[in-house]
């Protein structure tokens, strides 16, 4: 089970948010000012790298830096979700490790320890040569989907592709229900075809765990998959709702009946479906950030 900390709650329920300002220049360049001390606080900035990407990125930085120099005593980078995670290792001659330099740019400015969710992939904590705290939505699915699905006799957990069957399996043995895996290859990026269906979906209820949603083009094809190979309904959960391009019409026009997301990126309006349910990682990294001040230990979240 996920803890929600009852302490951190009351703790951070009354407080408030530090005073800064964030401003950009005519050319695009940001400038920052901080409007009260930190000097030897403890400082949390909270800042998903999502897009815009690049403006996100240099306020954290910009941020980062600024509280170094006005001398805080620590400075956590919360970051629900980090961007360029995709680009972690050399496919082809003469690619870059983005997610390698954007954890070193981070620890460069000056962050002391980065407390983030459900990196693309879990090596790239080890970019980092200060603490990370990786957190897991998974707990969150669980709890939701034990309560939605009682009788779970029927339910088969299906992981989208080959580099999500981990964190699937998780929460496959959570719930105590088969596994299933959509085998399909990449003809170009953020494009996908499904091969095959490695387990049996026939009259189930298939819920597919994905870390994080882009274009909704892998997402959405292994759910019509899924249900042209006999299941009766189709779920599907993510951690991060990217949502670029056309993707919520294509989970709109998809066999997806209800699409359950965490809200580590802001969702506009204009992008949320009826069949779209936002469950908050708030309280999650408020106890987070309560035990990692209170030097307590972050684990006790997932016991």
């Amino acid at each position: 089970m996920c803890e929600k900390d009852p302490e951190a709650s009351d703790a951070f329920e009354s407080g408030e948010i530090g005073s800064s300002e964030v401003k950009t220049f005519d050319d695009g360049e940001i400038s920052l000012k901080i409007n009260e001390t930190v000097r030897g606080a403890d400082v949390y900035i909270i800042q998903p790298t999502c897009a815009p990407v690049n403006n996100n990125l240099m306020e954290l930085l910009i941020m980062i830096d600024a509280t170094r120099r006005a001398s805080a005593g620590r400075i956590t980078a919360v970051i629900p979700y980090f961007g360029y995670a995709r680009q972690d290792r050399k496919m082809r001659a003469r690619d870059p490790i983005s997610a390698k330099l954007v954890a070193d740019i981070i620890t460069t400015a000056g962050a002391d320890r980065v407390l983030t969710m459900d990196l693309h992939c879990d090596q790239i904590q080890g970019f980092f040569d200060i603490p990370v705290d990786h957190l897991r939505g998974m707990p969150l699915f669980y709890e939701y989907y034990e309560k939605k699905f009682p009788d779970k006799s029927d339910v088969v957990i299906v992981s989208p592709d080959l580099g999500s069957v981990a964190r699937a399996r998780m929460l496959a043995e959570k719930m105590n229900v088969p596994l299933a895996i959509v085998d399909k290859r990449r003809p170009a990026p953020n494009q996908s075809e499904v091969m095959n269906i490695i387990g049996n979906v026939k009259n189930k209820t298939a819920i597919i765990l994905d870390d994080m949603i882009d274009t909704a083009g892998s997402l959405t094809n292994a759910a019509n998959a899924i249900k042209d190979y006999g299941a009766n309904e189709v779920y599907a959960c993510a951690t991060h709702a990217l949502f670029s391009g056309k993707a919520t019409e294509l989970v709109n026009n998809s066999a997806i009946k209800e699409l359950v997301i965490l809200d580590t990126i802001p969702l506009p309006c204009e992008k949320k479906l009826d069949k779209i349910k936002i469950i908050t990682v708030a309280p999650i990294f408020a106890a987070a950030i309560f035990r990692t001040h209170c030097c307590m230990p972050v684990s006790r979240l997932f016991e």
